[in-house]
């Protein structure tokens, strides 16, 4: 008799869902094996073509990491339901795809970095045989449950197939509840969080910078701080899960195009004179008037410190900084000495660097894009040619280099915002790291512009704040704004897409009052 093909899916479901429940509390428990849901992840998004991963973060923004683990859970359910309608007639599919399910977590949690190999082996096959066993024992009882009497009427099932009903959806039930418990007491309770620094005590900067100045801060309500806090900061990267790195193990390695390899520890970092420096950075993906850009005050070595232990060699005009998780980043290795403040930082905001923000170390070059310069999780410096490497984004369509560009935004008031008639405060930052602001510039409803009051800079590489105050008539309004730096260029008013070098265009909100 043929099984309902509903409960046959729903079955392989609940076998799929322990198995990945049982995978994720054993990355929690075993040191050295990370989560399947992450590294299948990680896996696939090499693969995602340039539109989609437009599509997803456009839509999703910061949440895209969220999404993508989301998908994964739902594509494995699929899957599981699959084998649960394969394994109707044949259990031996059933056991065929779980062991490619099985076999697929394993090639992509392995070639993870800080993976036990072995351990991870042994996880993601006892996870894998535990959902299996779980569906060959809810197909057993959909089998009872479908027994019928050849004394029954038409649709009619003896009582051993109601108790066999019953243990089936009991089953079923007790099966998807212990999935979803071992899955929330991995990712809520037992994995470990990422080691933070806590103990870790920052030394005594050799070049400490002065507290903010009252000039160099605008008081107006909304209106985005000089030093963004490290909670707020933004965070765009291609790690699915903070890596947990101990900074007692880490190092970092100089090598490729120099006179000698050298590898530092975290201990040897913190041993050399530190400075402070004041730099606004920007994710080349954040739209015209956006929030994937912030100012901190960043701890480190200048990075020219760190590259005369090595001694980079005549012809190496790459920079690569790669990141634990793989990630790469290369910028032109002539703006790493070209006496902008280019740092391999430890801290930020006077407190360690934290994890999600790049610990136990990081790049900050000035005036690039996170993309080709910010390296987070930093564990390699290669020293390379221009032309022998693309470092990760480059062969998914942006640009291989990327300057910064001259932005402006409008944080007071809001798209959409009520405003009072009368006189009006308009507010934002703008930003030109390596160059400055010279001057910002507001207009309402294309009419003629009116320059802003400038907070007082911390550095050249720092954002400004700006603030103006309008009289603004009954009605709607459409407020624009533009920035000029120090080299004299205003920037453009064409949109521009982020893609493949950053956005262009003027920061506009429409108000009403």
């Amino acid at each position: 008799m043929e099984r309902p093909r509903a409960l046959a899916g729903l079955a392989g479901t609940a076998g799929v869902g322990l198995a990945l429940g049982a995978a994720e509390l054993g990355s929690a428990v075993v040191d050295g094996v990370p989560s399947l849901v992450t590294a299948v992840s990680a896996y696939v998004i090499p693969f995602v073509p340039p539109v989609v991963e437009d599509v997803v973060i456009g839509l999703f923004g910061t949440s895209d990491k969220a999404v993508l683990a989301g998908g994964t859970v739902m594509i494995s359910l699929v899957v599981g339901a699959v084998a649960g309608l394969l394994g109707r007639d044949n259990r031996s599919n059933a056991t065929a795809l779980f062991a490619g399910f099985g076999m697929l977590g394993i090639l992509a949690a392995v070639g993870r970095p800080l993976t036990a190999p072995v351990a991870t082996v042994v996880v993601t096959v006892a996870a894998t045989v535990a959902g299996r066993a779980a569906l060959g024992r809810l197909l057993t009882l959909l089998d009872r449950a479908d027994v019928r009497s050849p004394y029954a009427g038409s649709g009619e099932r003896t009582l051993g197939g109601g108790v066999g009903r019953r243990q089936f959806v009991t089953a079923l039930v007790g099966i998807g509840a212990t999935a979803v418990v071992m899955a929330a007491i991995a990712r809520n309770v037992m994995r470990p969080a990422p080691i933070d620094g806590d103990e870790v005590a920052l030394p005594e900067p050799a070049r400490v910078l002065p507290d903010v100045p009252p000039a160099a801060s605008l008081d107006v309500t909304g209106l985005t701080p000089i030093h963004v806090a490290n909670d707020d900061f933004y965070r765009i990267d291609t790690a699915l899960s903070v890596p947990r790195i101990d900074p007692v193990e880490w190092s970092l390695r100089i090598h490729g195009m120099v006179e000698r390899e050298v590898v530092l520890g975290y201990a040897d970092l913190l041993a050399m004179p530190l400075i402070e420096h004041d730099a606004t950075i920007a994710c080349v993906s954040n739209e015209v008037g956006g929030h994937l850009v912030g100012n901190a005050r960043w701890l480190g070595i200048p990075l020219p410190d760190i590259l005369d232990l090595a001694g980079v060699v005549e012809g190496a005009t790459q920079l690569v900084g790669r990141a634990i998780d793989g990630w790469t980043a290369g910028f032109p290795t002539e703006l790493a000495v070209d006496g902008r403040e280019a740092m391999l930082v430890v801290g930020m905001n006077g407190a360690v660097l934290p994890p999600v923000h790049g610990f136990p170390a990081r790049l900050i070059i000035p005036g690039l894009y996170g993309y080709v310069s910010a390296t987070k999780w930093l564990t390699e410096i290669e020293l390379t040619t221009w032309e022998a490497f693309d470092a990760y984004w480059v062969p998914r369509g942006w640009a291989k280099e990327g300057p910064i560009k001259t932005q402006s935004r409008i944080d007071v008031p809001r798209q959409g915002s009520r405003v009072p008639l009368g006189p009006t405060v308009i507010a934002g930052v703008a930003w030109a790291p390596t160059h400055g602001i010279e001057r910002v510039e507001v207009r309402i409803d294309e009419g003629a512009w009116q320059t802003c009051e400038l907070s007082v800079p911390l550095h050249e590489d720092a954002w400004v704040q700006w603030r103006t105050e309008v009289d603004l008539a009954p009605g709607q309004h459409a407020i624009q704004v533009r920035a000029t730096d120090g080299s004299g260029r205003t920037q453009g008013q064409a949109p521009m897409p982020p893609r493949p070098d950053g956005s262009e265009g003027w920061h506009e909100v429409r108000v009403s009052a």
